[in-house]
């Protein structure tokens, strides 16, 4: 017999899963990918930085190529995931020098219901891309979408100073770039600002001036030849210090370099954000830790600074202002 009438129930699988298609239109079906890299939900691309930039299309070789991929933002030793799911195929060498990043591999996935039927059969667009700069757990099998597909490369080991970035590329060399856009912000909607960072300070407030400076960022250091790349959150020596989001930890971050008193910090990465947290004396450097449980304590600054307001250094990862994040209650 034909073995289309073996399978009755796969046949009306299908017919259910094109109902679902008229409900649901394809631009709602996974026709943009998942998040690609730990640290980055929107697949942010890369800007422009001494060795290039990340958008689609842009100038390689001096002018004489192009770029054939974009480039997606990803902290070295991050977790990478499967944009969608498919078929893994590798390894992909695309320095073929056998350099620290010279590893990756390619999903090939298709839409088709892949149900024996006799029935005309609903489809979703087929996908393949190559993911470089990366290695996979496995080169090989079946892999799903979000599934945890591997880690990112030691980018700066390669390229110091570069924005570090998986090389995402499709096989056909069409650009990618809608695919990794979000057509909403990610899901559930986050409250983007931070927990309370200090007990006894639960608005982070953030320093004024005294005799030693301003907290604010971008305030003057070096009479007037640097400026604050950070904020400075008030806390009392000794004081309970809290997780401001969710992430994994790493450290110590020593900022005076001298090993004096508040010498000490850990580094914060997750959730979309990653920030480093100085003059602070955390209860490990390495592991998860949650929004809002307990991180350490702060540091004894009256030791170093006399009359100091005393404080615990906020610097954002990238040196951006982590102000917006911080204002936990203002207004309310």
């Amino acid at each position: 017999k034909n073995t289309v009438e073996f399978l009755p129930f796969s046949s009306f699988a299908c017919k259910v899963f094109a109902k679902q298609l008229d409900a649901h239109p394809p631009q709602q079906q996974h026709r943009h990918w998942a998040q690609i890299c730990s640290g980055n939900p929107t697949n942010k691309i890369r800007g422009c930085d001494r060795y290039g930039c990340g958008q689609f299309g842009a100038d390689r070789h001096s002018g004489k190529g192009k770029h054939a991929g974009v480039d997606v933002i990803c902290a070295d030793g991050a977790t990478v995931y499967a944009p969608f799911s498919g078929q893994l195929s590798g390894p992909i060498r695309f320095f073929h020098n056998g350099n620290a990043i010279d590893d990756g591999v390619q999903i090939r996935g298709s839409g088709n219901c892949f149900f024996l039927t006799s029935h005309p059969l609903p489809s979703l667009p087929g996908y393949c891309v190559k993911l470089v700069c990366i290695h996979p757990i496995r080169y090989q099998g079946q892999i799903h979408r979000g599934q945890q597909l591997g880690r990112m490369l030691p980018m700066q080991k390669v390229f110091p100073g570069i924005i570090s970035h998986i090389h995402v590329e499709n096989c056909d060399h069409s650009d990618p770039t809608h695919l990794l856009t979000p057509v909403v912000p990610p899901f559930p909607q986050q409250d983007t600002r931070w927990a309370t960072v200090c007990s006894g300070n639960p608005t982070n407030e953030i320093r004024g001036c005294d005799r030693y400076g301003c907290g604010y960022y971008g305030a003057p250091r070096r009479n007037g030849k640097g400026r604050h790349t950070g904020v400075d959150v008030i806390c009392s020596d000794g004081a309970t210090v809290y997780a401001p989001f969710s992430g994994e930890l790493s450290g110590p971050i020593k900022f005076f370099h001298n090993g004096n008193a508040i010498d000490d910090g850990v580094q914060i990465r997750g959730s979309g954000f990653c920030v480093k947290l100085l003059c602070i004396h955390p209860i490990r450097y390495n592991g998860r830790i949650s929004k809002g449980q307990t991180l350490g304590r702060m540091l004894p600054m009256q030791r170093v600074f006399p009359g100091i307001t005393s404080h615990i250094h906020v610097e954002n990862c990238d040196h951006s202002d982590p102000t917006s994040n911080l204002e936990r209650g203002k207004g309310q």
